[in-house]
């Protein structure tokens, strides 16, 4: 057994060990300032988190099975399941010491809730990050804090609470190709054929609005979401702007977002398009200066909803608009289109994933078999259905 490694023995479901000084002290000795030192980046949170949620097969099925993993930058390295909460994290600890794997400055991830216990055995293991879906107890934060852990709750789409020592986090380098555009969500669908509404279908721990607004805020300063049904999205962190003419489809969604928007520019995608590929996005922007729009191509030709518009725009949306016109192709002036070609798309997402949009429940449950066998980072099997607890 490992010298810091020490039996710890407590009675109830409390606090028990927490209130043991001498192992709060070896924990805060195990931990050191290694924790303090390392650094760590929130999008790498978010790709271990989404790890998490496909291993997690027995929670969506039982409902009683708690989950816990330990990565290290986007590379999900230790994984355990238990009915019991702290059993994961001593699954963990036990087949680290099998493989000979040192938990110095790893990130653990749980299911539930962060308990004192959970701190005080991650600390023992010398862990400088601890984060879960849901709450951590107050008696969690103050050991977290103590023992140079940071604590993070509530990690999911749309961003994460950072309870101790939020000086770990690097900052997120500029990305000057996204100056002066706005992103915009377009969730003014009725979805007819899928029967549900498309944006709040589960993926991967999140919904799939969750995902694209995260996505979309790791490369803008700005998000705009367009709804006619604002009520339903109270939930996600972004400015919500409904139709100046309603009911006349698409169109009237990106002329909403160009209209409200305070860039001159904004990038548009439909609320169901989760395949969202940050290089063809910056690729994208980065034709447009002397442009009014920049559109990519597919096998099946131009994508609009997945397309840069400029306010140069809005005399002609507004001119088809009038009309009655919900044609967004028929709108702009082609001498002020530059195309990104399907070859140059292909470079960066060879099967054209980005447009893809799921309308039917048929291609929804396709769409999560796929990335199942797939294992691709932007997969998932639905909601991970972890069990939460309120912060006390």
């Amino acid at each position: 057994m490992p010298a810091r490694i020490r039996p710890v023995l407590a009675s109830g479901g409390g606090a028990g060990i927490s209130r043991d000084n001498l192992h709060l002290q070896t924990a805060q000795s195990a931990t050191g300032q290694g924790a303090l030192a390392a650094h760590f980046v929130p999008d790498d949170l978010f790709r271990l988190m989404g790890q998490l949620a496909r291993q997690a097969g027995g929670n969506p099925t039982s409902g009683g099975i708690h989950a816990a993993t330990v990565g290290e930058g986007r590379q999900l390295m230790l994984y355990s399941e238990d009915i019991g909460r702290h059993n994961t994290l001593d699954r963990i600890a036990g087949e680290a010491l099998l493989k000979g794997i040192d938990l110095g400055g790893k990130v653990l991830l749980v299911s539930g809730r962060v308990s004192s216990e959970t701190v005080i055995k991650a600390a023992l293991l010398g862990i400088s990050l601890v984060a879960s879906r849901t709450s951590p107890t107050d008696l969690a934060v103050r050991l977290a804090h103590e023992s140079g852990i940071t604590l993070v709750g509530y990690l999911r789409g749309a961003g994460f609470n950072v309870y101790t020592h939020p000086e770990v986090f690097a900052p997120s380098p500029a990305d000057h190709v996204a100056d002066g555009v706005t992103a915009v969500i377009l969730a003014g669908g009725k979805s007819t054929r899928m029967k549900n509404n498309k944006a709040l279908l589960p993926y991967s721990g999140e919904l799939f609005i969750e995902r694209i607004h995260r996505q979309l805020a790791d490369i803008f300063d700005e998000v705009i979401l367009v709804t006619n049904t604002p009520e339903l999205y109270r939930f996600v962190p972004c400015r919500i702007v409904q139709d100046v003419y309603p009911g006349l489809g698409s169109l009237a969604g990106i002329h909403a977002g160009l209209t409200h928007s305070t860039t001159p520019y904004i990038f548009t995608v439909a609320c169901d398009m989760p395949y969202l590929n940050p290089e063809l996005i910056r690729l994208i922007l980065s034709r447009k200066q002397g442009f009014d729009v920049v559109i990519p191509q597919s096998e099946g030709g131009f994508e609009p909803l997945h397309a840069v518009y400029g306010k140069g725009c809005l005399p002609a949306m507004e001119k088809a608009l009038a009309e009655g016109s919900g044609r967004i192709v028929d709108s702009f002036d082609r001498d002020r289109v530059a195309v990104v070609s399907c070859a140059d798309v292909a470079r960066l997402d060879p099967k054209f994933l980005s447009f893809r949009n799921i309308n039917t429940p048929e291609e929804y449950f396709r769409f999560r078999d796929e990335m199942l066998v797939q294992n691709e980072d932007l997969d998932g099997k639905g909601d991970m259905g972890f069990e939460g607890s309120p912060h006390k």
